[in-house]
């Protein structure tokens, strides 16, 4: 494990210098947790911990009718034309809008190897309608977003190819936003879209936005309200959704040759974006901080446990080694002291030396002294309890020899050691650096607002 750090590569300066402190945070939080030598997610595997690493985009799901003009708000977004717009359903399946170095189009497994974290294949034929755009514009915030275009919903005799309902609700329980766009000149109360948002609202309703779109074809502001007042009232008759307070922000897409005296929102979409970016910011931040913080004391904790694992082996071969001891002694005494008993005093002390004959009649002379207490009709069930408490014994060794836990060697605890040092001292500190990093960016957007 080596704190050092690589020198960066002028594609990396070069890449630094055209992107936002935000983007070079998350991708900075990203990169320490993938990397194959020191990131997180490799050391947490160690410790047989699963870590999640950080997106690096914000992910925006957009759902509504079909003609709710979803795909025309990312183009505006985006400044591209990069989805097709207009009445007919067009977008039939779920699109991926992103940012990148090169304009790409991608279709099927190509786009879930580029989201492998959404899990798609539990809806039966979904990949064939999974498809993604990758962008290069850099305009507004979109290089800290991902847009999922959903299908158009419509009630009726409509036969998606999937299960629509379960598969929007996957994916927003997965997004990080969830636009819902109702058109007023459309099917604003499309049963379809009240019941998959009833069903978002259950799991997720923090992230839910509603607004009117093409606010500015619904006619005078008295058919805006009239519109915005169905909505909400059938709304709230959902059992999920009765919440006070619904805002319903009027937007539609700018045309300087078309104006229109209509209050336009839009751009407090574009402030819910940045804010919820600057929050996915605040925390993956967090978060790297309370993962370095989890992986540090599970080191610890580990190593905790090996030390009582080793103490704990040691008084377990302790009682193995005394049980076992016992277990052999005892007999060998009873047995020696009777064959003793028989032999002449003589032949055994030139046999083992005058010092240990003496000791082994003494020893005899305790044992006969024992035996004899015992009545004559009790010494066969004597010898039976002698045998079997030998036996115990015996027993108890294999016990206490099978006690022992697996400790850790001398590579995996130094190891341990230079993972917690690194994780303490090199990734925490590098926390802390893009932390001020980005509380600068902050006020340096504050002085210039």
């Amino acid at each position: 494990m080596s704190a050092s750090r690589k020198p960066r590569s002028v594609a990396n300066v070069l890449d630094t210098a055209i992107t936002t402190p935000s983007e070079r945070i998350l991708k900075e939080c990203h990169s320490l947790y993938v990397d194959d030598e020191n990131g997180l997610v490799k050391i947490a595997s160690r410790l047989g911990l699963r870590l999640l690493p950080p997106r690096k985009k914000i992910i925006v799901m957009i759902m509504g009718n079909h003609s709710a003009g979803k795909s025309s708000f990312i183009n505006w977004y985006v400044e591209e034309h990069i989805q097709k717009t207009g009445v007919a359903i067009e977008t039939q399946g779920f699109t991926f809008i992103t940012s990148g170095r090169k304009r790409e189009s991608l279709t099927g497994n190509a786009t879930l190897h580029l989201y492998p974290h959404f899990r798609l294949l539990e809806f039966k034929g979904l990949t064939d309608y999974l498809s993604a755009e990758i962008s290069t514009s850099k305009q507004k915030k979109f290089s800290l977003v991902t847009f999922v275009d959903t299908p158009g919903l419509v009630d009726g005799d409509m036969v998606y190819p999937f299960d629509v309902n379960s598969a929007i609700t996957s994916f927003g329980e997965q997004a990080d936003l969830i636009f819902v766009f109702f058109d007023p000149m459309g099917q604003a109360l499309c049963k379809r879209t009240l019941n998959i948002v009833e069903k978002l609202s259950e799991k997720c309703g923090d992230k839910l936005r509603f607004y009117l779109s093409k606010a500015d074809e619904a006619g005078r502001e008295t058919d805006r309200q009239r519109v915005m007042m169905q909505i909400v009232q059938e709304l709230c008759r959902r059992p999920g959704l009765n919440k006070c307070g619904f805002e319903m922000p009027t937007i539609y897409i700018p045309n300087p040759q078309r104006p229109s005296r209509c209050v336009n929102q839009i751009d407090e979409v574009c402030e819910t974006i940045e804010k919820s970016i600057n929050q996915a910011v605040q925390k993956t931040l967090d978060q790297l901080e309370k993962d370095c913080d989890l992986i540090t004391s599970s080191i610890s904790n580990k190593l905790e446990q090996d030390r009582n694992n080793v103490s704990s082996n040691k008084s377990s071969r302790f009682n193995a080694v005394l049980c076992g001891f016992l277990a052999i002694f005892l007999p060998s005494v009873f047995i020696i002291s009777f064959l003793i008993n028989v032999m002449v005093p003589d032949d055994l002390g030139a046999l083992v030396g005058e010092g240990l004959a003496t000791t082994l009649y003494t020893v005899m002379a305790v044992v006969l002294y024992l035996w004899e207490w015992i009545p004559e009709d009790g010494q066969v069930v004597a010898v039976i309890v002698f045998g079997a408490t030998c036996y115990f014994f015996l027993f108890l060794t294999r016990y206490f020899a099978r006690q022992g836990s697996k400790t850790l060697t001398k590579k995996e605890k130094k190891n341990l050691m230079e993972c917690s040092v690194y994780v303490k001292d090199v990734l925490k500190a590098k926390k802390k650096k893009l932390y001020e990093e980005y509380l600068k960016q902050c006020a340096a957007e504050y002085d210039l607002n």
